[in-house]
């Protein structure tokens, strides 16, 4: 009878031995404190800007609400009481309210007037190549570059020949020509960064380009139409030199011209808390629009560097 003997095991040979290889456990420790110093140093100084741009806000508020006699002897203390008499008669006795409805319209208007024309031509030179396009777009950036200075004397004898001084229309046209080239040079960057095959297709559905500028790309360009609208909402609101030369009118002053004027009378008598009172009543739509539009300006001026 056969018997099969089982060979004996061959023990194994020893491989090449592979060397443990740590993973990495983030910064080295120098390089973790350097980054700790730069984010003290620089939250530090956001820290103290912020606390350089709010504190006279605030105390303008504060100020608003005393009277007269606790401005000058305890000009950084809080108000004993509130004092609504002086925004009343800052918005009553001081004509505030007239400055107010006429910086309204002459605002309101300019900035629908800058935004529409101003995105057709944006549209315009961002999308269609003719002759005289690179030159008609230079024109604009030029325009940024004028001071407005140089032009209020021509500006006004073109203002009266046209039979525009002292009104408002007048006041509107011309803060549409101010704000135009700069909503151009905006815009025109931000129609460069939207798809054009959204444009394409509608084109084939046989959409006119009136159509494919008002219902497709303007919608698209939301966001940068209210970055843009902001900006010229706070210059236009803000504007003091235009309005003076070209609105010499007391019943058509803007609320810039009101508040000189507030300064100028109210100086004399005293009435420090009207001024106050007057000031942060100016103040208040611009911070209004920026908190509520603050993050639709974000959007807008990232949009074409995310792109």
């Amino acid at each position: 009878m056969k018997t099969t003997e089982t060979p004996a095991p061959v023990p194994a040979q020893p491989g090449p031995r592979v060397a443990k290889v740590d993973a990495p456990h983030g910064p080295s420790p120098k390089a973790k404190k350097e980054g700790t110093a730069l984010n003290v140093f620089s939250h530090g100084i956001l820290v103290i800007w912020a606390i350089m741009v709010v504190l006279p806000l605030l105390w303008a508020v504060m100020t608003s609400f005393k009277d007269d006699a606790s401005i000058f002897n305890s000009p950084w203390s809080l108000p004993d009481r509130l004092h609504f008499d002086n925004w009343s008669r800052a918005w009553t006795q001081a004509n505030m309210s007239d400055y107010f409805l006429n910086t309204i319209l002459v605002v309101g208007g300019s900035l629908i007037g800058t935004l529409v024309l101003g995105s057709m031509a944006a549209y315009v030179l961002a999308r269609f190549d003719f002759p005289g396009n690179r030159f008609i777009y230079y024109l604009f950036i030029g325009g940024m570059s004028f001071p407005i200075m140089l032009a209020l004397v021509p500006l006004f004898y073109v203002v009266n020949n046209m039979g525009l001084l002292n009104t408002i229309h007048g006041l509107i046209l011309v803060y549409i020509a101010y704000s135009l080239p700069f909503t151009v040079f905006f815009l025109t960057a931000f129609f460069r960064t939207l798809p054009s095959s959204v444009a394409e297709a509608a084109f084939v559905d046989g959409a006119s380009h009136s159509r494919t500028f008002f219902q497709i790309m303007l919608p698209m360009a939301k966001p940068g139409l209210i970055s843009v609208g902001i900006f010229n909402f706070l210059g236009q609101w803000n504007q003091y030199m235009l309005p003076t030369v070209l609105n010499t009118d007391p019943d058509k002053r803007v609320l810039t011209q009101g508040l000189v004027q507030l300064a100028v009378s109210q100086g004399y008598k005293g009435d420090w808390s009207g001024l106050f009172a007057g000031l942060v009543m100016a103040m208040l739509p611009v911070l209004a629009a920026y908190i509520v539009f603050q993050r639709q300006v974000v959007q807008g001026l990232t949009a074409g560097a995310l792109k």
